[in-house]
């Protein structure tokens, strides 16, 4: 297995594309001369590159960023989208799944492949190990033939695949599991598609949050929805308000929706990086932000996420959040805010509140 060095300069794809898609060009023998779905790829450029040997390249990200980062490079054989799904029954010669970080979620995703292969194509899965790649030999559903694996390298592994039956037809029904929720608000159905975190109780943070909640009017945004808790609470307290919910995640929006419908309410769901696709001024922000601490980019978008909302919030509107008490945002808020209010706390958590001037 090999690719060509002069196609691929060493330092320049190394640089550009992240370990599972490295591996994917070492076996680029796989796409050559076809038509290619990748599906839940990378923020890279790796659909570019698998251009100079497919026929067509076309790209289904689960994660908005990594949309963002190929969609501006769409052309006639390049065609990219963003969701749970493609929004056409389009099939393909071979189908790319990046495995996914969450396990829960890699059925749906093979579902979705098998869906998408002419009879007979084949299914290319990579992953890194740490990733629980090593378990797709026995997540296999029975239209596909066994998992072979053709590479192991830079921390990851690759299998293929051919499709020997027809898929089953795609259902988000069969894929969400709805739970009961009690809140301070009052009691709500949520509803929780694959790969979307959940504990089905109330976790510590969003209580916190939602126990001291100010009153609230006007045009409303939950930043980081993910299945709609914050929401369907702050629209059970006061229906009359205008939600806006957004989300990086395909599967959390999707199970946003799902949500709202289940509790009989309505809200404007969307998908954006950090405020970036809002648009026009806000009366209120609350959030408990998906940010993990750990990451390198954590203060990054911590501080553009504090310094756009300072700027969307019209005079006197309020901004609410929770997070992990030891996350460093008093110096952020303090920056964009000029002041810091915490209004509640336990050991693991601190209620951010500031009314804009």
């Amino acid at each position: 297995m090999g690719y060509n060095c002069r196609k691929f300069p060493f330092g320049l794809w190394l640089r550009v594309l992240s370990n599972p898609s490295q591996v994917v060009l070492r076996n680029i023998e796989l796409f050559e001369s076809k038509n290619v779905l990748l599906i839940n790829h990378e923020s890279d450029l790796l659909a570019t590159t698998l251009l100079e040997h497919a026929t067509k390249v076309t790209t289904l990200a689960l994660d908005f960023n990594h949309y963002q980062h190929v969609q501006g490079h769409e052309n006639a054989r390049l065609q990219c989208h963003f969701g749970h799904k493609l929004p056409s029954a389009q099939t393909f010669d071979v189908v790319l799944l990046f495995y996914p970080k969450s396990k829960s979620l890699s059925p749906y995703l093979l579902n979705l492949a098998g869906r998408h292969l002419i009879p007979g194509g084949d299914l290319v899965i990579v992953g890194e190990k740490k990733g629980g790649i090593r378990s797709i030999a026995k997540q296999m559903p029975d239209y596909f033939d066994a998992a072979i694996k053709r590479d192991n390298a830079r921390h990851c592994m690759l299998y293929t695949s051919t499709l020997q039956s027809e898929a089953p037809e795609i259902n988000l029904s069969d894929w969400v599991k709805a739970y009961s929720l009690s809140t301070p608000q009052g009691e709500l159905t949520i509803c929780n598609l694959v790969g979307v975190f959940s504990e089905k109780r109330l976790d510590e943070g969003t209580e916190l949050l939602l126990q001291h909640l100010p009153t609230l009017e006007g045009r409303v945004l939950d930043f980081g929805c993910g299945a709609g808790v914050i929401t369907a609470a702050l629209l059970k307290a006061n229906p009359a308000l205008k939600l806006e919910c957004v989300d990086i995640n395909a599967m959390a929006l999707a199970s946003c929706e799902l949500t709202l419908a289940a509790n009989g309410m309505q809200a404007k769901v969307y998908a954006s990086d950090g405020l970036t696709q809002t648009q026009g001024m806000f009366d209120a922000i609350i959030s408990n932000p998906p940010f993990h601490d750990g990451l390198d980019s954590t203060t990054e978008i911590a501080t553009r996420f504090v310094q756009q909302s300072e700027a969307q919030l019209k005079s006197g509107g309020i901004w609410q959040i929770v997070a992990n008490r030891h996350l460093p945002y008093s110096d952020t808020i303090a920056q964009f805010f000029k002041m810091v209010n915490v209004t509640a706390e336990n050991n693991k958590y601190k209620i951010y509140a500031n009314q804009k001037a």
